[in-house]
Formats: C-alpha cells, structure tokens, sequence
C-alpha cells in the first residue's frame, strides 16, 4: 500500500493590518508582500523619490525651521513626513536638527518642505489602499459596486469633493469643496498670507496640507514675502486654514468608507440612524 502523499496547508495571506504597517514603514512593502510587485515599485519610486528630491532641495533642514524650545525627540510626529515614517526616521537620524551651527536656508527651502510632506500624505494613501486590497482578497467583493476607494481618496485630497463626485454624490462633493476650500480661502485673507510659511506656522501649516496641492499652489504663488508688521487677526486666519485641512480629514475618510461599505455589500448607515434605511438600500 503506497503511503499517502503529504500535504502542505496553503501559506495565510498577511493581514490587512500588517501590510498597512509595512507599507507605513516602506513605501510599497503592503503590496509587495501581497504579491503586486507593479504597484509596490510604482508606490516604492514615486513616493520616495518625492520624499528625496524634498530633501536634496531643502537639505533635510525641515525639522531645523523650528524654534529652540520645539525641538524634542517626538518634534516629527505630527508633521505630514510621519506618513513615510521610515524616511523621517532616517532623515532624523541623519540630519535631526543639524549640527548646532547656524546657516542659511537654501533657496529650495520650501518647495522641498512640499514634496516632503506631500510624499508623507501620499504614503498614507497608498497604506489604506493596501489595507482594502488585502481585505479584498480574503473577502467577498462586489466587483463593479464603487470605485476602489483608495483612488476615490486620492481624488480627494488632490481635489477636495472630487471624491464624492467620482462616487456619483454630487450634492456632497460640490458642498465639501465650497466649505473647506471656503474656510481656506477665509483662513488665508485674514492672516494676509502668514499661514502659507511653514517656517513662522510650523504645525499650523501641517495640517492645511491635508487640503493637498491647492495649498501647495497657494504657497508658490504667495511667494513668502517678508511681513513688516503682524497682521490683526493673523491667529484666527492660522487657525481657520489649518481646520480646513482636518476637516478635508473628515471627508477623506467619509470617502473611504463609502467605497468601502459598498465593495463589501454593508449598509452604509447602522439600522436605526437617519437615512439609514434609504441608504442601505441604494
């Protein structure tokens, strides 16, 4: 009687979990270890070579434009860098906050304090996409219910409600581009420009980048001026612009979710709430 031929259990996909981190820690490791090696190296090459040409046009001094008194071990955690968390910390660990000796700001100070951050933001796309395409493979998707909705989000941090028009909420899209680019634009005439250098609102300007590149174009098209004197309601505008952007925060995730519950065949709404049965049934 020949023995039986041995089996071997087929190896576990990685969890969704684990490829979001990886992709947090390496552009591109989520997929990779997924299996897509074409958008593993897409997101690999994109990704850090904006992070790179961000740090050869600033010379890695982005965390040197904050004050003495801000300077911590922690000072990169709430900046959009943090999104590509393995080449802040090697960043930090070469550069940090420089050897103690005062210099000048290159010329490419801020554009490269751009791609740096925009590298940060676009990191973290690509990790919430890795994360549903690993879910999507150990569960049952509705091919052709929604838009993949990591491209969705990514339309709308590149456009504010150009996500929810993508998803077919028109309404939902034209009020979210009115309302935070609005508050933006408010945000920004109060201050008279100030909000739009990372080197006076370090923290401030962090979280207005979530509006993506229309506060990029707004920067480059200030062209950071030297002000004269402060202007009267400088911290209320700051404060504005910097809300504008988290609340683009809001309505990413809004995006995402929708997609999401979609793709997955879940109600939108849990049973019970406003709207929910009218959408749980769209």
């Amino acid at each position: 009687m020949a023995p039986a031929a041995s089996q071997t259990a087929p190896e576990a996909p990685p969890s969704a979990n684990t490829c979001a981190l990886a992709t947090w820690l390496v552009p591109g490791a989520g997929h990779f270890m997924l299996g897509d090696r074409r958008t593993a190296l897409i997101g690999f090459l994109l990704i850090q070579g904006l992070y790179l040409a961000g740090v050869m046009l600033s010379d890695g001094m982005f965390l040197q434009v904050l004050p003495p008194e801000m300077r911590g071990r922690f000072a990169g955690a709430l900046t959009p860098e943090a999104g590509n968390l393995g080449a802040l910390l090697l960043q930090g660990r070469q550069v940090g906050f420089g050897d103690g000796v005062p210099r000048p700001f290159p010329d490419g100070l801020h554009l490269g304090m751009m791609l740096t951050s925009a590298a940060g933001i676009l990191n973290l796309l690509l990790a919430a996409r890795a994360h549903f395409d690993a879910r999507a493979r150990s569960g049952a998707v509705i091919e052709g219910a929604a838009r993949h909705p990591g491209t969705c989000v990514l339309l709308g941090w590149l456009v504010p409600g150009s996500g929810h028009l993508m998803q077919g909420r028109v309404a939902r899209g034209l009020v979210a581009f009115v309302l935070v680019v609005g508050l933006f634009a408010l945000g920004t005439m109060l201050a008279e420009g100030t909000n739009l250098d990372r080197t006076r609102h370090f923290y401030y300007w962090a979280g207005q980048t979530f509006l993506g590149p229309i506060v990029f174009g707004a920067e480059l098209a200030n062209g950071h001026p030297m002000m004269t004197e402060r202007p009267e309601y400088a911290d209320a505008g700051v404060m504005l612009a910097s809300i504008a952007g988290m609340l683009n925060v809001m309505l990413l995730l809004d995006v995402y979710g929708f997609s999401d519950a979609k793709l997955f065949g879940r109600p939108l709404f849990t049973e019970g709430s406003r709207g929910g049965a009218k959408e749980a049934a769209r």
